[in-house]
Order: structure tokens, then C-alpha cells, then sequence
């Protein structure tokens, strides 16, 4: 096996959990040459890096991105003759400690408390609990069932949303996209986890919104184009939902006359929830590496005919 290309912009932590767990495998990164780049038949980094090499010639055998989504990848000018891996695995935790932190500090109501310190003002407010909870985790996929297992150790009660609505672990019940309004008028918290397709893109509409209880917390840490802006914004104004958390956008980085910096109860962060963890990647690495090498069906392998 000759070398492995590394193509992320962590390179440097991507390569040190790397050779913890595989001394003897060697790295390069695009800086190499083309010739030390042409011998390298297995890829590891991001599908924009990848796309762009690909659209200069380069060819592996296998990558393995350190994405779950792998959207540039399917441009139809691209070629799609080798083994492509998305990251399995690795986003649920941290994209579940992103949520608990918003939900926690909802629920004891962290903010107006330092606003009482500063005033010098005694807070004895009762709080809240997630316990009881309703929670709607719309996409209930890999990244939605590894959220709702870290989650439901805090008693919340889990509803999930999938393509095909069957039972699912920790989920009291799975519904189907039809039944989304309906199910989040019933929710506490609704959190899409829905990747960027066709079918995904604009769905948190006015009507969405519309069916919302009042008091529920809107929380994206899936894809920006699920939102339409206006409709959220303009529901925050009319108070028909308590608050948004919103990590993701259909304009990366937001504009400063952007309306989501001034809407009311919204909460604006800048695309962190589900950060690559070098050591989580580096196992599902070397676990592929051996299936790899055996022949055998990778974790998370990609079908090319399918977005997802």
C-alpha cells in the first residue's frame, strides 16, 4: 500500500490521531507534487478538497470523507469510479452536546440569571427540567439515532422523523415527513438534523411554523436550506415560537445586514455543532482501512445513485 493522501484542513491533528493508532501508514498532503499525489490510491479529507482534485485528474481508489454529506461530490461532471466512505460515526456527540448545552440553558435560565447578577438582583426562580420533555429529532438517520441515545438518559421523551416510519431505539415513535406539522405541535424542542436534498429544502415554512406551540425552542444543526429565513424570522416576531437556535444557513458566512442578527429569542452560531473529532475519525479510519483491505463493504459507504 503506498501512501495515503490527507486532504482536510486539519491535516495536522487528522495525522497525529492517525499514527497514535497506525505508526507504520504514511501521509502526504497536496503539497507533495503531482507525482508523489498520483501514487496515493486512498484518500482522506474533505469532498471540497476532494472535488477539487478530482476536477485536476486525480483519482483514487477509495475516499473516505471526513463529512457525513458528501454534496460536491455528486456534481455530474465529476467521476464516481471509485469507493467513496462518508463519516459514520463520529458527529452524534458533539452534535448532542451542542443541543444539551441550549436546552440546559433554556431550562435553567442561565442568561437572565448573569443579566440578575449584573443588576445585583437575588434570582430564586424555580427552573426548569428536561425531564418530560418533548423532543421531535427531525431526521432520525445515523446522526438523529446517535442524538436521541445520548439524549434520552435526561428523560426526555424522543418522537422522531424519517423517510420510512418504523420502530427505532430510545424513539417513542418515528413518523414520516407527512407528519411533521403534526408532530412538532406536540414537541418542546424540534431539531433538524435533515441533510441538504431536494426534498429537504424549504420545508420550515410559514405553514411549519404556524403549527408550532408557542412556548417550543427551534434548534438546526442539519442543513440552512430546510429554512426559509422570512418565514422564520417572522414568526419569532409574532411570537409563534418561543425561541431558534440556528447553526447552519443557506448564506455562510451571514451578511451583517443579514435579519437573523437582530431577530427576537434567536440564537446565531457559526457552523460548530458537529466539529470533526481528529481521534473519532482517525478510528473509523482504520477501521475501513481493514475492511478495505479485505474487500469487505465499508462503514458508511456511499451508493452514488442515492443522495444519501
Amino acid at each position: 500500500m503506498g501512501p495515503i493522501l490527507l486532504a482536510d484542513s486539519r491535516n495536522a491533528e487528522l495525522r497525529a490521531a492517525l499514527q497514535a493508532l497506525r505508526p507504520d501508514l504514511e501521509f502526504v498532503e497536496e503539497s507533495a507534487g503531482a507525482e508523489a499525489l498520483r501514487r496515493c490510491a486512498i484518500w482522506l479529507g474533505e469532498p471540497d478538497q476532494a472535488e477539487r482534485l478530482l476536477r485536476g485528474g486525480l483519482r483514487p481508489q477509495w475516499l473516505q470523507s471526513t463529512w457525513a454529506g458528501f454534496k460536491p461530490l455528486l456534481a455530474a461532471d465529476l467521476p464516481r469510479d471509485y469507493r467513496l466512505s462518508r463519516a459514520v460515526g463520529v458527529f452524534g456527540q458533539p452534535i448532542a452536546e451542542y443541543l444539551l448545552a441550549h436546552m440546559l440553558e433554556r431550562e435553567q435560565q442561565l442568561r437572565s440569571r448573569r443579566d440578575n447578577q449584573a443588576r445585583r438582583q437575588w434570582d430564586a426562580r424555580i427552573p426548569g427540567s428536561l425531564c418530560g420533555r418533548r423532543v421531535l429529532i427531525v431526521g432520525a438517520g445515523e446522526i438523529g439515532r446517535e442524538v436521541a441515545r445520548l439524549l434520552a438518559p435526561f428523560g426526555m421523551r424522543l418522537t422522531g422523523v424519517a423517510q420510512r416510519p418504523r420502530p427505532l431505539e430510545h424513539f417513542e415513535r418515528v413518523v414520516g415527513l407527512d407528519g411533521l406539522h403534526e408532530a412538532a405541535g406536540a414537541a418542546d424542542y424540534i431539531v433538524n438534523i435533515l441533510p441538504d436534498t431536494a426534498g429537504t429544502d424549504g420545508i420550515y415554512d410559514d405553514a411549519f411554523f404556524a403549527a408550532l406551540d408557542p412556548a417550543a425552542l427551534f434548534l438546526n444543526v442539519g442543513r440552512g436550506n430546510a429554512v426559509v429565513d422570512d418565514a422564520l424570522v417572522r414568526a419569532l416576531r409574532e411570537g409563534r415560537l418561543a425561541g431558534a437556535v440556528l447553526d447552519v444557513f443557506r448564506e455562510e458566512p451571514l451578511s451583517a445586514g443579514h435579519p437573523f442578527w437582530d431577530a427576537p429569542n434567536l440564537t446565531v452560531t457559526g457552523h460548530i455543532a458537529g466539529p470533526l473529532v481528529p481521534a473519532a475519525v482517525a478510528r473509523l479510519f482504520v477501521a475501513n482501512l481493514a475492511r478495505f483491505e479485505a474487500g469487505e463493504a465499508l462503514l458508511g459507504e456511499v451508493e452514488f445513485a442515492s443522495a444519501y
